[in-house]
């Protein structure tokens, strides 16, 4: 099945994406909501020495210009003289323009942008933030291997009762009337923090195998799973993990440690 054709942004120009190539990292959020949206972008990481762009973004010298203050950090994204920085401000921007927020205008759901936004949030917060945390403890300055031993034990106390904290909210979400029919978090409807968890359960299932199967096995996130498989099944979807726009896990949030990888028991 081919895939469907892309639609141009409302400003009639492609967003532009300026990230680190070579991680999906936080990036891949804003790609995933592109991605699902059919639109029309560009992105640095696909592009020939596009970490200049990013470097040129994130350099001290960059003041910003007469409409944009410098960002921080990737991602970045453009779209005609707009630019803006933060994953999750990126997609309060675009989620309105991709129709994957209820319309500001449909009564059943008022206000639903902010709600939207505040499951990104804690997705983000506990299946992202403090994934890297694992494995950065003490410093995202210093390597691993200077802080392995807090890293075993950060990993151990996330396992143990940071991840069924998260997962156990997000079944609590999912069984809530707020989420509607079908198997989204919100209102009955694909929005873009079904999007952000999605990626988030993919990149918690490669970092910490025992305990995700584990808690997949136990059948006290059903929900979850089954948003997860729905999300994997939509056909943009399916198409854009099978092509080499998807890039693989490495040495962004999500990585694997093998002495890290605690189970319900530990290690064994």
């Amino acid at each position: 099945m081919s895939a469907p054709k892309r639609q141009k942004s409302s400003k009639d120009v492609p967003y532009e994406l300026i990230y680190w190539p070579g991680i999906p990292g936080r990036g891949e959020h804003v790609r995933l909501a592109l991605e699902e949206a059919g639109a029309t972008y560009t992105d640095t990481a696909q592009i020939e020495k596009g970490v200049d762009q990013v470097m040129a973004q994130i350099a001290e010298s960059n003041v910003g210009d007469d409409l944009n203050p410098p960002p921080l950090a990737p991602p970045i994204l453009r779209h005609g003289d707009l630019l803006i920085s933060q994953t999750p401000n990126i997609l309060l921007y675009l989620g309105p323009r991709l129709g994957l927020v209820p319309p500001e205008d449909d009564e059943e759901h008022p206000d639903a942008l902010y709600k939207v936004n505040a499951l990104a949030l804690t997705a983000l917060d506990g299946l992202s933030n403090e994934v890297h945390d694992c494995h950065h403890p003490i410093a995202s300055s210093l390597y691993y291997e200077d802080q392995k031993v807090e890293s075993e034990r950060k990993s151990k106390d996330f396992v143990d009762n940071r991840l069924p904290k998260f997962l156990g909210y997000f079944e609590r979400v999912l069984q809530g009337k707020a989420s509607g029919e079908g198997p989204w978090l919100y209102g009955g409807q694909l929005t873009y923090a079904d999007l952000v968890l999605f990626q988030c359960v993919d990149g918690t299932k490669y970092a910490f195998r025992k305990a995700m199967t584990a808690a997949e096995k136990s059948g006290k996130y059903a929900h979850v799973i089954k948003l997860y498989d729905a999300v994997k099944e939509r056909p943009r979807i399916q198409e854009y993990l099978a092509s080499k726009r998807r890039q693989e896990y490495s040495m962004g949030i999500y990585r694997y440690y093998q002495e890290l990888d605690f189970g319900p028991e530990g290690r064994d």
